[in-house]
């Protein structure tokens, strides 16, 4: 997503968090550690044209024919591809368009691939993080306020060709307010950033953020399927089970009131990724978030682990670094034409599964590396990765 606007989103966000008190949680049962030097996965000179950016968590699968395929750039989906995670080109091809189009009925704003699934490696289920941005359109918002007229949503989308071209599943609409995008122009709202999907017990899940309204909370809610390519199996936790199933607010109209999905302690900002752990069996999440008092201590990565996917650990610090929350750390000049880091994601070139859902004791944390330029993440980026040591906490 744009980064002033992911900036400004995280800042009221926290604004939201500040007076929620964490829940008592045990600590980790995986320390993870960055080890090594950082390698550069895609630069600026890798591109096929200028919105070819790191702007989303790197997610990646293995096709049919063995070759892994990559999507972690802006909405213009192209993917990255080759026959390793070792070894990622661009294929200039674009696999999803966005056309910006003035209709929010229409979910064509800018469209992000931020999650995929595969069976089989032909068929390919998709999460699409969908922001409309009224100001844009002339007489779509009562303000030129980028935060305030910005709505978003989560669509499904398909491929049947292995991930080249992708086009909407039915139902599209998997995550969506219970009102329209010209209401409630006072701040930014919708569903946002999905993690990846990742499976457990035959069914697969993701995390997906919301900024809440009256009757949701805002946070992280969770998500299941038995078929990612039949969108309408999708169900949300509503804190007993996984009963909430999202409409479509340009759909057909009902009076019954839209169920609320429970949002799962530590996270707070959007889940960039979740693992499972092979040698211990626990869950691994990792994340971003700015420095917030009583929750997170530093601007940063953080990590926590799970056996169930409902309870997770406290959150732990995995790397202290500015990232678009506090592209300046938490004083504001201490990083003012340096890097961030930001859309972190863990990927093991040794899993097991086809979607990269599993992880050893060494896989790599993969990253945008954004330039600072006075406080604003508008410079040069890189997609990054970085070795993490997983072990047992002591």
């Amino acid at each position: 997503m744009p980064i002033e606007a992911r900036r400004a989103a995280a800042a009221a966000l926290l604004v939201c968090l500040q007076p929620a008190i964490a829940r008592a949680q045990e600590a980790p049962a995986l320390r993870l550690t960055m080890e090594g030097k950082a390698e550069k996965v895609f630069g600026m000179d890798d591109r096929c044209a200028p919105v070819d950016l790191p702007d989303v968590n790197p997610r990646a699968y293995r096709a049919a024919d063995g070759s892994v395929v990559m999507f972690a750039l802006h909405f213009q989906a192209r993917a990255l591809r080759g026959p390793g995670l070792d070894h990622l080109k661009i294929d200039c091809h674009v696999a999803l368009a966005s056309h910006e189009d003035a209709d929010p009925a229409k979910y064509d704003g800018r469209r992000y691939i931020t999650a995929t699934w595969t069976a089989d490696g032909r068929n390919v289920a998709a999460l699409v993080h969908d922001e409309y941005h009224a100001e844009t359109h002339p007489g779509r918002c009562i303000t030129t306020d980028a935060l305030a007229c910005w709505w978003n949503a989560i669509l499904a989308f398909r491929s049947t060709d292995g991930g080249a071209n992708f086009a909407p599943a039915d139902p599209m609409v998997l995550a969506a307010t219970p009102f329209r995008q010209d209401v409630g122009q006072t701040r930014h709202r919708g569903f946002f950033n999905p993690s990846n999907m990742f499976g457990k017990d035959g069914f697969v899940y993701a995390f997906v953020s919301t900024t809440g309204w009256t009757g949701q909370q805002p946070g992280e809610c969770l998500i299941r399927t038995r078929d990612p390519m039949d969108s309408s199996k999708w169900r949300a936790w509503d804190g007993r089970d996984f009963t909430v199933r999202w409409r479509d607010p340009y759909g057909p109209k009902s009076d019954a009131p839209q169920p609320a999905c429970a949002t799962i302690e530590p996270f707070g900002y959007a889940v960039g990724a979740v693992v499972r752990h092979r040698p211990s069996g626990n869950f691994v999440a990792v994340w971003e978030a700015p420095r917030v008092e009583g929750r997170f201590p530093f601007t940063g990565l953080y990590y926590a682990t799970s056996r169930d996917l409902i309870h997770w650990s406290q959150a732990a610090l995995l790397a202290a670094t500015p990232n678009t929350a506090q592209p300046c750390g938490a004083s504001g000049d201490v990083n003012r034409d340096g890097w961030i880091t930001s859309y972190p994601s863990l990927l093991d070139p040794d899993a097991k599964g086809r979607n990269f859902d599993d992880a050893g004791d060494t896989p790599y944390l993969y990253y945008a590396r954004i330039r600072n330029v006075g406080c604003t993440p508008a410079g040069e980026r890189a997609l990054m990765r970085q070795r993490v040591a997983i072990s047992p906490a002591r």
